[in-house]
């Protein structure tokens, strides 16, 4: 049978993976691809460092130029993290005639617009259905199998570390608890800055809004809050009402745009999206002739992300990526077909709470702050004060508004002398 010759940049947790998967599945891979993916070279930092997997001599080198400059490999997984020396290396990687498969969403939300273009002005292609949700082929589906959809709505659970926190808290934990626990069991690094402020979402969803939307959002001007400052005690008042909170990557199609942000959320219980637990993904897609869909699977982890990869080099060595990415044409010159909506004025309900004092007169100037913004209040939860004198916290559902508004009227509610500390404002979608 014939043969490809491949080459992995990286072999790390996926790499590793990637490698497994080449040299232990040969039939299965020749199967699909109707030919064999032959590993001719993976590049390390370190030759003498130990690997979970057992590679044939000659395969292994510490020389990235043993992969640009070989003329027999023609496809390269990428799997390099962080913008450099990844950048450097992809664009060589291109030049050199290479077709390349990468898992790195950071690389592609800061670079994509300069990658992809390098890559069709030099006949390559470019595959990265890793670098979004892990396992689950969300990349593709959006990509390909709803082309003849408009997707018109997009929310994501896409960050398997603070999913895993989340659940935690959920059980009981309290926030440091969970992140070390995440980091004993390996779900989390030993900074999970990027994971837990809510940046690695924001960079996947800003991908997945250009492919599903034509849009040209840049990942760091996505409102964004993480659930790094999140308080137990919220976790535990969303459960008494119902809710489970979740960090949700949001993409509505609006009258004004597209509306885009990444914040914890309030869902209700019981629904689909709210049940991921752990250190799951998910992603709702909404489209006007298909209807609603919705993907689950492992976001993260050897195997499944190296499931991914191997795929994308399937698809790179049939044939099928060139056709697709030429005519997707992504990150390119064309103009955006949608351009992002007035943050302040998405709508919908929000969770409020305030720490007050207790004594009487104090609901009726809160209740005030949301009046001057013309909110209107679904419920209000208050549990009596276990310590006299002791501020007690307050909790306001509202109904359907702006987050201008809410933004305002926490404005308003920080500025009382009755309030102790900054409301707490979170998203509700029932």
């Amino acid at each position: 049978m014939e043969k490809t010759k491949v080459g992995i940049i990286g072999l790390g947790t996926v790499g590793t993976g990637v490698a497994q998967l080449l040299l232990d599945h040969g039939d299965r891979t020749a199967r699909h691809a109707g030919r064999v993916l032959w590993l001719e070279k993976a590049v390390v930092r370190d030759l003498k460092k130990p690997r979970d997997c057992d590679l044939p001599d000659g395969i292994l080198t510490d020389s990235v130029d043993e992969v640009i400059n070989h003329p027999d490999i023609e496809v390269v997984a990428q799997l390099i993290g962080g913008i450099e020396p990844a950048r450097t290396i992809m664009l060589k990687l291109l030049k050199a005639g290479k077709d390349v498969v990468t898992a790195n969403k950071a690389l592609l939300a800061e670079h994509g617009a300069e990658i992809f273009d390098a890559a069709r002005e030099l006949g390559r292609s470019v595959a990265f259905e890793a670098s979004v949700a892990g396992g689950i082929p969300i990349i593709a589906n959006i990509g390909q199998c709803l082309s003849a959809n408009q997707v018109t709505s997009l929310h994501g659970i896409l960050n398997g570390t603070s999913n895993f926190i989340l659940s935690r808290m959920q059980a009981g934990d309290d926030y440091a608890a969970a992140v070390a626990e995440a980091q004993r069991l390996g779900y989390a690094e030993a900074d999970p800055t990027m994971d837990v402020d809510g940046t690695d979402a924001a960079q996947k969803l800003s991908i997945l809004a250009h492919l599903a939307f034509g849009a040209r959002a840049q990942w760091n001007d996505i409102p964004c809050t993480g659930i790094d400052t999140l308080d137990v005690q919220d976790v535990e008042f969303a459960s008494e009402m119902g809710y489970k909170i979740k960090l949700l990557a949001v993409a509505d199609l609006v009258d004004g745009g597209l509306e885009l942000h990444v914040s914890p959320t309030l869902l209700k219980a019981g629904s689909p999206m709210a049940e991921v637990s752990g250190p799951f993904n998910a992603v709702r897609v909404d489209a006007d002739a298909v209807g609603r869909l919705m993907f689950y699977g492992p976001g993260a982890g050897q195997m499944p992300t190296a499931s991914a990869v191997v795929a994308d080099m399937i698809d790179t060595a049939v044939g099928r990526t060139k056709l697709t990415f030429q005519t997707l044409e992504l990150w390119s010159n064309r103009p955006a077909r949608v351009s992002a909506a007035d943050y302040a004025n998405a709508c919908g309900r929000f969770y409020i709470r305030v720490n007050v004092e207790d004594h009487p007169g104090v609901l009726a100037q809160i209740t005030k702050a949301l009046g001057d913004q013309q909110i209107s209040i679904s419920s209000v939860l208050q549990h009596e004060a276990t310590t006299p004198g002791a501020d007690i916290p307050l909790v306001i559902m509202t109904h359907a508004t702006t987050e201008g508004s809410a933004a305002k009227a926490c404005e308003a509610m920080a500025a009382l002398k009755c309030v102790s500390g900054p409301p707490v404002r979170m998203w509700v979608r029932d």
